[in-house]
This record gives structure tokens, sequence and C-alpha cells, in this order.
């Protein structure tokens, strides 16, 4: 098998905790949009930069198929033109757009040949990497997200913190 079966699965099935996330939320109360600071991201916000992560992830890993050790710089969000866009969706879009993606994420990964998932690309912070192991970097990366997602929800339940 060119993926291990572990990495595989979880792009199956992490998203299966926003079920859990989600179940926190009551947005009627504004704690999917509430933030903490305002410079930090609403849980709304953080779900939406996992959908525009997740499609520019997709984008690069088509550049490890097409380049020798493509130089892949770190993504992020405020240099990303088209994130103010993404920022603003609405959660539904925003949902649907994150699953889209991650689905196409991991027929990308099932159908990959054993040459493929050698081919390596290059991160700034951790050097060149297998494919393996960009994608284990990225669910790393999208588990982080859920669960800030989550505590973003919970402490907007809580309310602000008393001085």
């Amino acid at each position: 098998m060119a993926i291990a079966k572990s990495i595989l699965d979880r792009l199956d099935t992490q998203l299966a905790a926003l079920e859990t996330v989600m179940s926190l939320a009551r947005p009627e109360a504004g704690t999917l949009d509430a933030r903490p600071a305002p410079e930090e991201w609403s849980a709304r916000e953080h779900l939406a930069h996992l959908a525009r992560h997740a499609t520019v992830f997709l984008e690069r890993l088509d550049r490890v198929l097409g380049e020798d050790r493509a130089a892949l710089g770190r993504y992020r969000a405020e240099r990303d033109p088209e994130w103010p866009e993404w920022r603003g969706l609405p959660l539904a879009e925003a949902l649907a757009r994150l699953a889209s993606a991650q689905t196409r994420l991991s027929a990308w990964a099932r159908g990959l040949g054993d040459e493929d998932a050698l081919r390596t690309a290059v991160h700034p912070a951790f050097g060149e990497m297998p494919v393996s192991h960009w994608l284990e970097f990225f669910l790393l990366h999208q588990a982080h997200h859920l669960y800030v997602a989550m505590i973003r929800i919970a402490e907007a339940r809580v309310g602000p913190p008393r001085p």
C-alpha cells in the first residue's frame, strides 16, 4: 500500500469530529462567531480556514507530483488573496467546501501509486518530506483547528472571562 492505512482512515474519518464540535454550538447565541480577542479567529473562521487550507493543500500535492522536490512555503491565510472571501463564508458553505475538499484529498491519497507516494517536497521548517509526511502534517494541522474551534465555542458559551 502506497500510503499507510492509518493516514487514509483519518482522511476519511477525522471530520466526523465536527459532529461533536457543532453539538456544542449555539448559533442563535453567537457562539460560532465569537472571538476571544479582535485579532483571533472565531470557530466559524477556523472552519472556513480548514476548508481553504484543504483546497490549497490539494493544489500543493499536485505540485509534489509535477515538480522534483517542490519547495512548498508555509500557508499563511493573511497572505492569501482569496482568504477574505473564504473567511466570510456562511457556516454551511464553509462546511460543504471542507467536506468536498476532504473527499477529494482522500481519493487523491488512495489513488497514489507506490512511486508517487515516495515523491518529496521541501517545507521551510521540516525540510524534505515524502507525501505520507505531508498528509500527516495536514491531518495534525486540521485536528489542531478542530480543537481550537471547539474551544472557541466553549469559551463563547461561558462568556467573557471575569476580572
